[in-house]
Order: structure tokens, then C-alpha cells, then sequence
């Protein structure tokens, strides 16, 4: 079988290895990083000889995830596999500084009830009914779209517009508009609505499935429980996995890759060669004649990013708040958090780090841009410290409402994904998050860019699943494989799934095809036209 050569070891790499092993490859990856997993490893986060774990964020997998769990399933762990190390949530807690709080479900519904609650979205609850009605009009419209004019239509189109926010409640705007940038580091007015709504739909769908939990978390930091079960798997399949080894270029002659050009001045020669390093990295390695060859590689660059990125509270105090997430609705720095101990029932918090800590709160930033309460300054222009207490403070101005939940004499340490490295001016970041914006899905690259020897296997290659996440990543693996076994001949393909809508639309999608063949609207379009115009008309009268 062929040689592989692999840039890149996170959640891509690894599932293109995994994919190319079992079918007897010989397969090679290069990591510049000293671990394995790229945003979704682990840290030490203290100078302990058993160090507490840091995390770029914490790992959640919503129901929709296919890729994923069919490969966790594939890998061992003790008497099971990594699949095992998944565990339910039951609650999203939506915490508020203005206004009660409010606990949503993410339990599947097990009575009528249940499901009537579960159609019905957390951040709909209490608003005004025609901003409800107009919602589930607007997703029906895009549930009844062909795929053509989604990718050719709203993918031009914003999530902002698509919403018609401008000419809605301030409730709906901020529930619905902004909301989402919690979920995607993705300011709805640039994002493009074909990618939110559809994530959107995905995550409702999820919760009204019964065969699947609705959502699921680890059983431990993201390394143990599943990275590095991974990494001993592939090696003693025969991977040789080199971290520590960075990539420098590709070496292109006659139209497809020679070598490849490592940090240390080794080249490496293979037969095949996949690129699977983060988005803002990807263009160092394409040329100008690799970028003539493949101009689908040339359109990396233009592909644009956003920051969402986490930090770790150590505390003296399990505190769970909420068996699941946390929704800050009123955080200027759109604020996610897990408390994690409540779900580590075999990991031994006791035996790392100081000796103080009982509980691990894990938050995620995804605003940047907007000042805070603290320092009143935007996340990007503070120092890393700064960050850390504007975070506290704005955790403790949602939870601390009712009853006070967090003190300040709770806190033993804290971890800020190194990744956010000081400048004068603030901070810049290292790891910045693929963002779908209005109009990038043309720039989005297939993993068969069309060079015979070189495939594609990261979360900005086009993928059903879309987002930038571990289960665009994992596809866009299984895709370069795929790639692969065509050329040489291996007719054992890895399973790529479609993301699942309710079959009760498709009659829909098959007319609006038609319609959009012949040039004619999707018969929303012209209703939501009317209702812009005479909100408009009301709103001057």
C-alpha cells in the first residue's frame, strides 16, 4: 500500500490516519505541537507533578455529530471504547442580570409535554407571539429549501437579514439575533444564514430525536478521555505519530507535490501527501504554482476567522449550577461555561494540582469585540489577566443575582488558553476559529483539490456537517481518505453521513428545486418581502 505523509495532528489528522491505517496505508503524521488533538487537546495548567488540565474550550457533542461517535466507537479504552466516555447532559441554565433565570431541558422528551416544550426554542420562551410566529416561518422557509438555493442564495444572505432583526422586538434580537454568537463566535449580521439556521435546525431536530441524546460531554479533560486513547490506538496500529515536528512547505514540481519541508530541514518523500493544518496556516503552504494547479487552494486566504477561546476557574467548590451548560444572555463577551466535576465520576480532582481545588468552571469567550463591565475595554485591546477577572466579573453578575454562587475567596487558580498571546496594544490570537460569513462557502475548498497526490483534512473543507468543529473535521478526514482510496484502488470507502432533516420536508425541497430551476422565488421569499415593507411603513407612520 501506499505511504502518507500527514501535516497536522488534531481532530483531522488523526481521523484521516485512523481511516488510512485500517486499510493497511503506512501512514506518517507531523504536529508541530508537543500533543496531539490541535484546539480540542489538553494542557497542564499548573506546576504540579499531576498538573489540573487547561483547555483551548471545552468539548460538547450535540446530536447531530455522526462522524465522531462512529470513529470514538472504533477506538479502545480499558474494557470499551472512547464512545463509553460520553455522557448525557439534562439542563441549560440561561442566566440573566436583568430578569429571572431560566432552565431548559436538553433531556429527550419522554411525555407529550416534553416534546411541546422541546419544539419550542429556550430563547423564544416570553417573547412577544407574532416574533414566535415569524421564527418558525423563517425556518420553515429555510427547511423547504432546495440545497441549490441555499448554498447560492443564503449563503449570500446574513442570518441578521435572513431574520428580518431590524424590524423585529429588541427581545428577538437578542435572543435570536445575538444569541448565536455564543453558539458560533459568529456576529449574526455577518453570518451567513445558511449556516446558523441550518446549525439552528440541527440542534432543535436533536432534542426531539429519541434515539440520541440530545447532547453529550466527556467523562474527563478531552486527552484523557479521548486524545490520548487515540494516539496509542493508531500507534500500535502502526502510525508513526512525530509531534513536536513541525511542517514548513510543500515542494511542487510538475504540478504536484515532490517533498515535503519540515522545520528542522528534513524532507520528506511519500507517495501522498494530506494537508491537514488550521485555517490561518493553511496558505503558507500553497504556492503560487500549487495555487495555479488548485485554485480552490488560492481561496484559503480569503476564508475569514473569529476568536473563541476559553479559560479554566480552579475552585474550592464544586459548584454545578446546572447539569449541562451555562448561557450568560446578558454577557457583553457572549459567555458559555460547564461546571466539569459533576461529570469526572472516575477522575481524581483531588490528586492534582493544589491541593484546594474541589471544582473546574470551563467558560468560553466568543465576543471580542465588545467592551466589558470591569475595564471597559474589548477583550482583544485587554492583558491576559485583565481577561481573566473581566470573565470573573461577568459570571458573577449573572450567577450572584439570586443567591450568591461564586466568591471571589473560591477561586485557587485559573488557566487562559495560551493561545492569546500579549501585545502592546492587547492581545492577539494564535488559534483563531473558522467562521462561516456571508458568501465564504464558494471559498471553501473540497478535500480533492484536484493535485494527484495531495488531499485536504480540516474543519474549512466543504463537509455537510459545515461548521468549523470536531465533526467538520472528523468528515472532512473521512473525505480525504476517500479521496485517496479512489486513486488507488481500494474499494472499502469511509461511511460520510448527510445531516438529517425530517422527511416531511422533502416534497417541499423537491418543488422548490423545480422553482429554482425556472428562475422563480421560494414563495417566502414573497411574504417576507411584504412584512419588511409594511413594518417599515408602521414603524415611519
Amino acid at each position: 500500500m501506499p505511504d502518507v505523509a500527514i501535516v497536522g495532528g488534531g481532530i483531522g489528522g488523526l481521523s484521516v490516519a485512523h481511516e488510512l491505517v485500517e486499510r493497511d496505508f503506512d501512514v506518517t503524521v507531523f504536529e508541530a505541537n508537543d500533543r496531539f488533538g490541535g484546539k480540542a487537546r489538553s494542557m497542564e495548567a499548573t506546576a504540579h507533578r499531576k498538573p489540573l488540565h487547561g483547555e483551548h474550550g471545552f468539548r460538547f457533542f450535540p446530536a447531530f455529530y455522526r462522524h465522531v461517535f462512529e470513529t470514538m466507537e472504533r477506538i479502545p479504552d480499558g474494557g470499551g471504547t472512547v464512545a463509553d466516555n460520553l455522557v448525557e447532559t439534562e439542563q441549560t441554565l440561561i442566566a440573566a442580570v436583568d430578569g429571572p433565570e431560566r432552565v431548559a431541558t436538553s433531556a429527550t422528551p419522554d411525555s407529550l409535554r416534553g416534546w411541546l416544550d422541546a419544539a419550542r426554542p429556550a430563547f423564544a420562551e416570553d417573547l412577544p407571539r407574532r416574533d414566535v410566529a415569524f421564527l418558525l416561518e423563517r425556518m420553515l422557509y429555510l427547511l423547504t429549501s432546495c440545497e441549490q438555493r441555499r448554498a447560492e442564495e443564503l449563503d449570500e444572505v446574513s442570518w441578521w437579514e435572513f431574520i428580518d432583526a431590524e424590524n423585529r422586538s429588541q427581545e428577538f434580537r437578542d435572543r435570536l439575533g445575538y444569541a448565536v454568537q455564543s453558539l458560533v463566535a459568529l456576529r449574526p449580521q455577518v453570518g451567513s444564514a445558511r449556516t446558523v439556521g441550518s446549525i439552528y435546525a440541527q440542534l432543535l431536530f436533536g432534542q426531539m430525536n429519541p434515539d440520541r441524546p440530545t447532547e453529550q460531554i466527556l467523562n474527563g479533560p478531552t486527552s484523557e478521555a479521548w486524545i490520548d486513547p487515540w494516539v496509542e490506538y493508531l500507534t500500535a496500529q502502526g502510525v508513526d505519530l512525530n509531534p513536536g515536528r513541525p511542517a514548513e512547505s510543500f515542494e511542487v514540481s510538475g504540478g504536484r507535490i515532490d517533498s515535503l519541508a519540515l522545520a528542522d530541514g528534513e524532507r520528506v518523500d511519500a507517495d501522498a501527501f494530506v494537508l491537514a493544518v488550521p485555517v490561518e496556516v493553511a496558505p503558507s503552504f500553497v504556492s503560487p504554482e500549487l495555487a495555479e494547479v488548485a485554485p480552490e487552494l488560492g481561496d484559503i486566504a480569503q476564508l475569514d476567522t473569529a476568536w473563541m477561546n476559553g479559560v479554566q476557574y480552579y475552585l474550592t467548590e464544586d459548584v454545578t449550577l446546572s447539569r449541562g451548560h451555562q448561557v450568560y444572555a446578558d454577557a457583553p463577551w457572549a459567555l458559555t461555561s460547564i461546571s466539569q466535576v459533576q461529570f469526572w465520576d472516575d477522575y481524581d480532582i483531588e490528586g492534582r494540582g493544589p491541593e484546594a481545588v474541589e471544582g473546574v468552571l470551563s467558560v468560553i469567550a466568543s465576543d471580542w469585540d465588545t467592551p466589558g463591565i470591569l475595564h471597559g475595554k474589548p477583550a482583544r485591546e485587554c492583558t491576559r489577566e485583565e481577561i481573566i477577572t473581566e470573565i470573573w466579573a461577568q459570571l458573577k453578575t449573572h450567577l450572584n443575582t439570586e443567591e450568591t454562587r461564586l466568591t471571589d475567596e473560591m477561586l485557587v487558580d485559573t488557566f487562559l488558553d495560551p493561545a492569546i498571546v500579549e501585545t502592546e496594544n492587547g492581545v492577539e490570537n494564535r488559534s483563531p476559529l473558522l467562521i462561516n460569513t456571508v458568501g465564504s462557502l464558494k471559498h471553501r475548498p473540497p478535500a480533492d483539490v484536484g493535485v494527484d497526490n495531495l488531499v485536504l483534512a480540516a474543519d474549512y473543507v466543504q463537509t455537510n456537517s459545515d461548521l468549523a468543529s470536531m465533526e467538520s473535521a472528523n468528515e472532512a478526514g473521512r473525505r480525504a481518505a476517500n479521496a485517496l482510496f479512489e486513486r488507488y484502488g481500494v474499494g472499502d470507502r469511509a461511511q460520510v453521513w448527510e445531516l438529517e432533516e425530517p422527511a416531511v420536508f422533502e416534497p417541499f425541497k423537491r418543488q422548490d428545486r423545480l422553482r429554482y430551476r425556472l428562475g422563480l422565488p421560494h414563495p417566502g421569499e414573497v411574504t417576507q418581502s411584504l412584512r419588511s415593507v409594511s413594518s417599515r411603513l408602521l414603524g415611519s407612520a
